[in-house]
């Protein structure tokens, strides 16, 4: 299926700051939303899962999660090569819905796999959160790629920083209605994924995907112009036809990321971040839980998770002017920085709480550098008609390699402990250094001819 939009070249062409100042709005207004949506139910989600199925398993249903925003990355990315960016985003935030009350389903039952397969669809608020800073450079001007990204980024601040600290309130609330404890907050991570489809379903028009096919076909040069018609009269231009590639699936993208460099840069920036703040940031509620009464687990969890992702979102509007004022190899490389003193400050924190929360900022400061930057250079080193499928290729890997470090987190917290956890994510970031080291081109193909 193919989706094809037609429009003369003669046609004025459309206002495309005005456009893009109207979906920065959008997708500002719907990634509050969809952080509330994400965090409330993930600040809670590992001891749930542990008050259930046991410590161990706990990093299995979190990566449960994670595996589900990636997996989800590929039918949502091929939605929106064929049909635009929102039917895509309507769709994870839909999916995610679902998810969250299958987890308030298994939490009512205690029946174990309900809680894998609800926390696997759940991952589709964090599809379309991470989808939706794509869509914030459709329409952007090479020059503010970076900062316009980066804000959509920064947008998930404002609820994803007091989301957890809802967590508590949304327990006390549902357990008067007759929820076991800790489903209540994905009960509001549902309704809150169901108000950020509706909106985006509404309101997100003109697509920002399909404008910018559509503008790229009405640049284009014309090799066959048609003749004067008799008498010298000048025949109606033929309209654009603006076409999704049928070969733009996930093998195709992956071939072109194999031949450019960048993008493969671009891909291991954000998977790696994402894998080091996943094992780490996964079994810190956890390790709170060690030397912490259970009344004052979800007020900890609540403070110390706020400071972690203020780290991940709050900054990140300066990490996107790094970005296009110093490039992108040299912000993801302060990101591993900062990747590797986090791990160094978590892991020797002990059960001092104030140096923990120092830690997991560093740990969120490292991974805005990382997937700023990396999603940056991974969208301007790929041509337009291959863009949607690499950028979901890339969410695949960040995610997997997330859902794998969540998978081994438990086992290694359990049978090792949380410094031996954060030792073994240090050693998985070292390698980017050197990949980021080397050299590379940076210049979109289609930019570049």
């Amino acid at each position: 299926m193919a989706t094809d939009l037609t429009a003369p070249r003669t046609a004025a062409r459309p206002d495309v700051a005005s456009i893009q100042r109207r979906t920065l709005r959008l997708l500002f207004t719907t990634q509050i939303i969809g952080g509330i949506g994400v965090t409330i139910g993930i600040s809670v989600g590992a001891l749930l899962a542990a008050r259930i199925a046991g410590t161990a398993v706990a990093g299995v249903a979190q990566s449960a999660g994670v595996v589900g925003a990636a997996l989800l990355a590929v039918p949502v990315t091929r939605i929106m090569a064929r049909h635009g960016r929102r039917p895509g985003l309507v769709l994870a935030y839909t999916v995610g819905a679902v998810g969250g009350l299958l987890v308030v389903l298994a939490a009512a039952t205690r029946w174990v796999p309900l809680i894998f397969v609800g926390m696997l669809l759940f991952g589709g608020g964090t599809a379309a959160n991470l989808q939706a800073r794509y869509t914030a450079v459709d329409l952007a001007a090479p020059a503010r790629r970076g900062r316009q990204l980066s804000l959509i980024v920064w947008a998930t601040t404002i609820g994803a920083v007091a989301a957890p600290n809802f967590a508590a309130l949304a327990d006390r609330v549902t357990t008067g209605w007759g929820l076991p404890p800790l489903a209540g907050p994905f009960a509001f991570s549902a309704a809150a994924f169901v108000l950020a489809a509706v909106v985006l379903l509404g309101l997100l028009r003109p697509d920002p995907l399909l404008t910018a096919r559509r503008l790229a076909a009405a640049e284009a040069p014309v090799t066959d112009a048609p003749a004067p018609a008799a008498g010298g009269a000048t025949p109606a231009a033929a309209p654009v036809t603006v076409r999704a590639p049928r070969g733009a699936g996930m093998r195709a993208a992956w071939s072109v990321v194999r031949g450019q460099p960048a993008a493969r840069l671009g891909i291991a920036a954000v998977a790696v971040g994402h894998l080091v703040m996943v094992a780490v940031m996964a079994m810190t509620p956890v390790r709170l839980g060690e030397s912490h009464a259970d009344a004052d687990v979800l007020r900890l969890v609540g403070i110390v998770l706020s400071l972690h992702i203020a780290g991940m979102y709050a900054f990140s509007p300066v990490v996107g002017w790094l970005t296009d004022r110093l490039g992108r190899r040299a912000v993801i490389l302060g990101g591993v920085g900062l990747l590797l003193a986090a791990c160094a400050v978590a892991g020797t924190a002990g059960h001092h709480t104030p140096r923990l929360s120092v830690g997991l900022v560093l740990l969120g400061l490292g991974w805005s550098g990382t997937m700023v930057a990396g999603s940056t250079l991974l969208s301007e080193s790929v041509s337009a008609a291959v863009r949607p499928s690499v950028q979901g290729l890339s969410d695949l890997i960040m995610g997997l390699a997330g859902a794998g470090a969540a998978v081994v987190s438990g086992f290694v917290m359990q049978f090792a402990g949380y410094p031996v956890l954060t030792l073994l994510a240090a050693v998985a970031a070292a390698p980017l250094v050197a990949l980021a080291l080397r050299p590379v081109p940076t210049g979109a193909p289609d930019e570049e001819g």
